[in-house]
């Protein structure tokens, strides 16, 4: 019998997901097929009890349904419940159970160029869904977090969360300021670049040896990735993080190891196809 996975948000059409996911099951033989729905944020319940309906095994959630989608679910993991937000939603025996990849997908997706988490200073532009899971992650890690946000009440709701975890976090103004002599790792997880606007403060004077990484995937860089490289930055967009939260779902839902290789693979080919297309 065949499965059926997918993503919801809006917008969704840049969304990458179908194709990595579909080379995975390709690749091992499975039969399955994963989809992209745009889904408004008042059509959220109906979306999930349809997909209940037309018996989907499972599917992804991403802006701006991430922290919604909590209440419409059974049961959480422990990553989910810790971040009060949802990227992958499993159905097990009729119960809808929700878990969180984003944290665990971005840690392995810097690890290589940062070179160990402990007593380093993270930065998170940005205190929604995303971020909650990444910022979890972190302050795992032994990372000292400092979250800016446009709504400070947000930025404070998250430090509390991360104190309440054991981990070590601060708030700040959404706007340049002396943590950019000291970061090591700055993260943007707001949507501002998806359209290929620009980024509202400068970061210039930010440490040299920072990594700076932008999770918008449907650029190849991003206004601040752009700043950032000239500023002599390492940079990375959020193709990996996407890789491996996708592999983290993928291995929630159907147990085993995702075909992280040919995932890959197929994620930087519909990348690059893109970006071709709109040159």
């Amino acid at each position: 019998m065949e499965k059926h996975y997918a993503v919801l948000g809006d917008p969704i059409q840049h969304s990458l997901s179908p194709g990595m996911h579909n080379a995975g099951y390709k690749a091992l033989g499975i039969k399955a097929e994963y989809h992209r729905f745009r889904v408004k944020p008042g059509q959220l319940a109906q979306a999930v009890d349809g997909l209940c309906a037309l018996g989907f095994s499972g599917w992804n959630v991403t802006i701006p349904h991430k922290e919604p989608i909590v209440s419409l679910l059974d049961s959480l993991t422990s990553e989910a419940r810790r971040a009060g937000a949802v990227n992958t939603v499993k159905i097990h025996e009729g119960q809808r159970i929700g878990h969180n990849t984003d944290g665990a997908g971005f840690v392995r997706s810097v690890e290589a160029e940062l070179n160990g988490f402990q007593a380093k200073k993270a930065v998170l532009l940005g205190a929604g869904g995303a971020a909650k899971g990444i910022a979890l992650a972190l302050a795992e890690q032994g990372m000292e977090l400092h979250i800016l946000n446009r709504t400070p009440e947000k930025a404070k709701e998250l430090v509390q969360v991360i104190q309440r975890w054991g981990g070590t976090a601060t708030a700040g103004e959404f706007a340049p300021g002396a943590w950019l002599e000291d970061v090591d790792l700055l993260v943007q997880t707001t949507s501002l670049g998806l359209l290929n606007e620009s980024f509202p403060f400068s970061i210039q004077g930010i440490s040299k040896g920072a990594l700076v990484v932008d999770i918008i995937v449907n650029q190849r860089e991003t206004a601040i990735l752009r700043e950032a490289k000239g500023l002599g930055c390492r940079t990375q967009n959020g193709l990996g993080m996407l890789l491996y939260q996708g592999a983290l779902a993928w291995e929630f839902w159907l147990g085993g190891q995702a075909p992280v290789e040919e995932m890959s693979q197929a994620l930087k080919g519909q990348f690059f196809e893109r970006l071709f297309a709109k040159g």
